[in-house]
């Protein structure tokens, strides 16, 4: 691995940042996992239904990781290239890949699913997600939470100001009962990431371009540079994520 500043972030700028792996930062970069195993618990869900939908499903790196699929199983992304990535690791284990607008209406009767999953989804249409639920019917998933990585966007940023922020459990929840569910879990965690080199945080701002929307390496160079050096004096640079496990259930 290149040292030098110039070397670490031309490394970065021409890695493939398509789907939603990220073992492309092994070594250069960690995350705690929460505690509760959404890889676990997912694959657990899965295996107990006949009927279940993966909503953003990326590349389905995550999907991809259960050990059991329901007979009936289907995926939707709307990224092109994370569609080709989704299909050709799916496929083969009988899920359907939908190619969908990322919004409303999702492209299902209603009540086709005994079970919607999906992780780290950048929008969460409860009515929907309800009418094309069985009654009964569960959504897991495990959301990014308010505030993640802030330390990170705030390098760049500036501070931010606080406030009501769309994506807070309690939020989060009140819309859930709002469309009829049940909240059975709500847990919120921040694990601890920590970046060892400038071309990990350029390529993780390129991969999850809604943490500095604007982000480019020439735009932010003077930036990476002043980061660069504090990595250097202090061996790493620390953020905290927002993880939100949520669990919810349709009347029967």
């Amino acid at each position: 691995m290149l040292q030098g500043f110039d070397g670490l972030v031309a490394e970065a700028e021409s890695a493939d940042v398509s789907g939603w792996d990220f073992s492309w930062l092994q070594g250069r970069a960690t995350e705690q996992r929460p505690s509760w195993g959404y890889q676990r618990l997912l694959s657990e869900r899965l295996a107990s239904v006949g009927a279940a939908l993966d909503v953003q499903t990326g590349g389905g790196e995550v999907l991809a990781g259960a050990q059991r699929l329901p007979p009936t199983m289907a995926a939707t992304e709307s990224w092109p290239p994370n569609v080709a990535l989704a299909t050709a690791r799916l496929h083969p284990r009988g899920v359907v890949v939908v190619a969908d607008p990322d919004r409303p209406p999702l492209p299902f009767a209603d009540e086709a699913f005994n079970l919607v999953t999906s992780r780290h989804p950048a929008s969460v249409w409860w009515e929907e997600i309800a009418r094309v639920l069985r009654p009964g019917g569960t959504y897991l998933a495990q959301h990014v939470g308010p505030e993640s990585v802030r330390e990170l966007y705030e390098f760049f940023l500036g501070p931010q100001p606080a406030g009501p922020h769309p994506r807070h459990p309690d939020r989060e929840s009140a819309a859930a009962r709002a469309a009829g569910f049940k909240v059975t879990t709500l847990r919120l965690e921040r694990p601890r990431v920590e970046f060892f080199y400038v071309g990990a945080v350029v390529y993780f701002l390129r991969k999850v371009i809604w943490t500095v929307p604007d982000f480019t390496v020439e735009r932010y160079r003077d930036r990476l540079r002043d980061l660069h050096e504090q990595i250097r004096r202090d061996g790493m640079f620390v953020a905290h994520s927002a993880r939100v496990l949520i669990e919810a259930q349709l009347p029967r």
